[in-house]
């Protein structure tokens, strides 16, 4: 991708805005795709995130505060999108016994079902996004992504 191309620039940026740039669109491009296939299940990324953390769970209870610190968006609203699925029966949400002040939220055996299914999907689309390159460098990648991640 040329990036100075694709936002309509004559003169060539500094590499380091390019480089930021760049990550930037190709996140909103992995966005577009994942949200895509994810489109007839009619379930937003973070949903599908919701989702995923619940089934990693094994049958145990988590609660709001759980979620908020897995997700990998930390800017969404976790209430709300418990409340969606909750709406489609994905999860349900109880509260605690022994704490009434706590709530618990589970994935349901729809829920699985549908993650299931929603997983295969976006397997797929991952693999389509990455099959330009290889293992290598896909391993290089991570390791590039890991400094950029810990400089903050």
């Amino acid at each position: 991708m040329n990036v100075e191309k694709t936002i309509k620039l004559t003169k060539p940026l500094q590499l380091e805005s390019k480089t930021i740039i760049h990550l930037v669109l190709v996140n909103q491009k992995i966005t577009e795709l994942i949200t895509e296939a994810l489109k007839p299940f009619d379930v937003s990324i973070q949903q599908f995130n919701v989702l995923r953390i619940l089934k990693g769970q094994n049958g145990k209870a988590a609660n709001l505060s759980t979620l908020n610190e897995r997700m990998i968006s930390k800017m969404s609203n976790t209430t709300r999108l418990v409340d969606k699925l909750i709406l489609k029966e994905y999860v349900k949400r109880t509260t605690c016994e022994t704490n009434r002040r706590k709530v618990e939220i589970f994935i349901t055996n729809k829920g699985k079902e549908g993650l299931k299914k929603m997983s295969d999907v976006v397997v797929n689309t991952e693999k389509k996004i990455l099959q330009s390159i290889t293992t290598n460098e896909m391993n290089n990648l991570n390791e590039l992504l890991n400094k950029l991640n810990t400089n903050n």
